[in-house]
């Protein structure tokens, strides 16, 4: 049992889990069981070049980044599972709980964030009643999104990055991840709004 599972292993995916992963040493979420099902193979990062962000070295690789985000997340927050060489195709929710089919066994978590691509080839099933097109992408892409309030779809059950109705751009599917895990650490944290910074001592 999780108390949170991310599904997708793309900027915003691994965003969320470092974020969350972060908040290790704080009281409200040191017990928290974190998980991420990081499929990666039909991430737009496998192709990207990024010559126009904050803080990457130009001429970094999207595929670069996803080895070295789950290299980051292994080294900085070992208590985050990271699961590999598996794809989600069902979610179900009964008492409560969610319940999460991969191609190799089923999961369960008390919250869920779907983080994969916007694509219409998007297919979890239990997810149908939520998808419609995509309001800030070219029709003829034909992109989806799960429809949501800030991020939220129904209770306990989030989506970050493209799929949430977000640009193609890869500050702003980060910045997707980093506002879920901060609203699930507001959440465990009674309401009271919760950000987790690292600070140099001086």
């Amino acid at each position: 049992m999780f108390d949170v599972l991310i599904i997708g292993g793309g900027a915003s995916g691994l965003s969320c889990a470092l974020v969350l992963g972060s908040a290790k040493d704080k009281a409200f979420a040191k017990d928290k069981t974190i998980g991420i099902v990081a499929h990666q193979k039909t991430s737009h990062l496998q192709n990207a070049l990024f010559n126009n962000v904050l803080g990457l070295q130009p001429g970094t690789l999207g595929k670069d980044i996803l080895e070295s985000g789950k290299q980051q997340l292994r080294e900085l927050y070992p208590h985050v599972t990271l699961i590999e060489n598996e794809k989600v195709s069902a979610i179900s929710k009964h008492s409560g709980v969610f319940s999460i089919t991969t191609n190799n066994t089923t999961y369960q978590s008390k919250i869920v964030v779907v983080a994969v691509g916007y694509t219409n080839l998007m297919t979890i099933n239990g997810l149908e009643s939520y998808i419609e097109p995509h309001p800030r992408a070219a029709k003829e892409k034909d992109r989806i999104w799960l429809k949501n309030t800030d991020h939220l779809i129904e209770e306990n059950l989030y989506v970050a990055g493209t799929l949430a109705g977000w640009r193609s751009q890869f500050s702003t599917a980060s910045g997707s991840g980093a506002q879920v895990a901060t609203d699930i650490l507001t959440l465990w944290n009674d309401g009271n709004h919760t950000k987790v910074h690292d600070k140099t001592i001086v």
